[in-house]
């Protein structure tokens, strides 16, 4: 069936590899794109260079909160995936209106219009964040949410909202929670990029604590593959992590980048911690894969080597943005 899908958020960095994967020559024919941006600092239409031109890729330069301008385009379309959040955890530290602003209410503007005008499917990204920190074990979909900054509590109160129009309304939602991304075009202001982007000038690399904060880590690829599984054939009301199966300490991650920046330890810079920093994510997805067949197929390790070198071809790309960090 041909769908014609509006992607919010669709110039980000996660997003744009969405918009990109359902553009993509392997991808089932007759699926029209409308990508809403609101270009932000974390926005970047280079992202799109290699859709831009396709006959059913659209782009549309707009905010979420922006209730007229989402009703004008719910009404053209048949499912939302909805990507377009403000992310970083210390900007929400520094400013959380921004966050509550376009996270939970810009999710609610989305909702109510998909409700208005019939809207077939509405997928929710969210993240592994909250579920806050855990000493041991992996999160379950069920489990409890406890998030614990500004950034985590802002997309908890999202997806509650999102589950409510689902279970009031009966609107066909489905909720991703994802685990730490990496890949080509993330924005320097993530772990990953911005360590590659300070070991490629030269620069430090600043460690918070002890460096013994765990994440696990999620190729973007098999993200965008997942959330296509959960749009395709997940059901309604349900919740689905989408883990990536590489846990690692911070600081065993950044030794890794340094290795592939021929950079020694001394480049370390082990800085004050981050206020209310949760010491280690991890989520169970066995749900996703018993239903949907999901499992990462990408290898951490060659990609986090593709990922360097992608950053050391592409200096013209992220040194503006590192140097305005």
């Amino acid at each position: 069936m041909n769908a014609r899908i509006l992607v919010t958020g669709g110039a980000g960095f996660i997003g744009s590899a969405y918009a990109r994967h359902l553009l993509s020559p392997t991808a089932p024919e007759g699926t029209a794109v409308t990508v809403l941006d609101k270009l932000t600092y974390a926005g970047s239409l280079a992202r799109l260079r290699a859709v831009r031109d396709h006959p059913r890729f659209s782009f549309v330069q707009g905010d979420v909160c922006d209730a007229r301008l989402v009703d004008e385009l719910a009404a053209r379309h048949d499912q939302i995936v909805h990507f377009a959040a403000e992310s970083h955890v210390d900007r929400s530290i520094a400013d959380s209106g921004s966050f509550t602003r376009t996270n939970v209410l810009g999710t609610q503007v989305l909702l109510d219009a998909a409700l208005r005008h019939g809207v077939r499917t509405f997928v929710h990204i969210s993240t592994d964040e909250v579920y806050g920190s855990l000493p041991h074990g992996a999160a379950k979909e069920s489990d409890r949410l406890c998030p614990t900054s500004p950034y985590a509590a802002s997309k908890a109160a999202s997806d509650l909202i999102a589950l409510a129009h689902h279970h009031t309304h009966g609107l066909d939602v489905r909720v991703t929670r994802c685990s730490n991304n990496f890949g080509p075009h993330q924005h320097p202001e993530k772990l990953i990029p911005r360590f590659l982007a300070g070991l490629l000038s030269g620069a430090g690399v600043p460690l918070y604590g002890d460096g013994r904060h765990v994440r696990d880590w999620l190729h973007v690829e098999d993200h965008v593959r997942a959330v296509e599984l959960v749009r395709l054939a997940g059901r309604p009301g349900e919740i689905y992590n989408i883990g990536g199966g590489t846990s690692l300490p911070n600081l065993e991650l950044t030794h890794r980048l340094l290795e592939l920046c021929g950079a020694g330890r001394e480049r370390i810079v082990h800085v004050r911690d981050r206020k209310g920093h949760d010491r280690r994510y991890a989520v169970d997805h066995s749900k996703i894969t018993a239903e949907l067949g999901y499992r990462p197929v990408v290898d951490f390790t060659t990609a986090l080597a593709d990922t360097a070198e992608w950053y050391r071809r592409h200096a013209d790309w992220w040194r503006p943005l590192f140097a305005a960090l």
